[in-house]
């Protein structure tokens, strides 16, 4: 039979499975049981399952809290049930609140509000001294003046009042102010066209690149096949299996 030659650039199905190609055992393992209760396929039927469980521990006698938990019989769901009993107290202390009499009323003062009586009139004590406002006199009063400047009500003549003499104003004061050789003379290129000034530095050094820089004969121009047509390669591929173990 003629066997084709097959190399790594010419690839061919494989007359059998590669046990390598595969990570997991295969599919026939994915699929869920059918046995046991847990993780059973739900497609298929499950039997129910029963556990055991391990012996109960001995009852014991008693049960209950305590006797300081102790419940009486009088107390049911609805409340505390006891039979009426009657307690027996001291006779309480009656107090007598004193009244008036009929002798402590007088009738005849109520006529008045009945019947029409005569105006009278009560006397009374002195009331107290009233508190008396300390107002002030009539010369506490000034009238306004009708002479001169501000006047209240009038017309009032121009006035002319003289003033103390003024400090800032004397002579002295006036040759204390600065002179022109005070001031700063401005230059010119505050408001003309400056003119071009040059500067002297020192002498720069030459910028040096001491980097590894490749050459001519690092280039390779036999080797671009990006922009020229590539003739045909053959390559050799391995002999054993790449899916084999290598073992050193």
């Amino acid at each position: 039979m003629y066997r084709a030659w097959v190399g790594t650039w010419r690839p061919h199905r494989p007359r059998g499975p590669v046990m390598a190609q595969f990570t997991s055992p295969g599919p026939k393992y994915s699929i869920p049981g059918t046995t046991g209760y847990l993780k059973h396929d739900p497609t298929k039927k499950r039997a129910p399952a029963y556990t055991c469980s391990g012996a109960k521990p001995p009852v014991k006698e008693g049960c209950s809290p305590g006797p300081c938990y102790y419940v009486e019989p009088s107390m049911t769901r609805t409340g505390k049930y006891t039979a009426p009993g009657y307690v027996m107290c001291g006779r309480p202390k009656v107090t007598t609140e004193t009244t008036p009499g009929p002798g402590d009323y007088f009738t005849e003062k109520s006529e008045k509000h009945i019947y029409k009586c005569a105006p009278a009139h009560s006397m009374s004590f002195r009331h107290k001294t009233i508190a008396k406002d300390i107002s002030p006199g009539p010369n506490a009063y000034t009238v306004p003046r009708v002479m001169g400047p501000n006047t209240a009500y009038t017309t009032a003549s121009p006035c002319y009042s003289m003033k103390w003499r003024n400090k800032f104003a004397t002579p002295l004061t006036l040759l204390q102010t600065p002179g022109p050789a005070a001031y700063r003379k401005t230059e010119l290129d505050v408001y003309k066209t400056r003119a071009p000034k040059y500067t002297m530095r020192a002498h720069s050094k030459p910028i040096v690149d001491k980097t590894v820089k490749p050459g001519p004969a690092d280039y390779y121009i036999g080797k671009v096949t990006l922009t020229k047509a590539q003739a045909p390669a053959v390559t050799f591929g391995i002999r054993h299996s790449k899916y084999m173990t290598p073992l050193i």
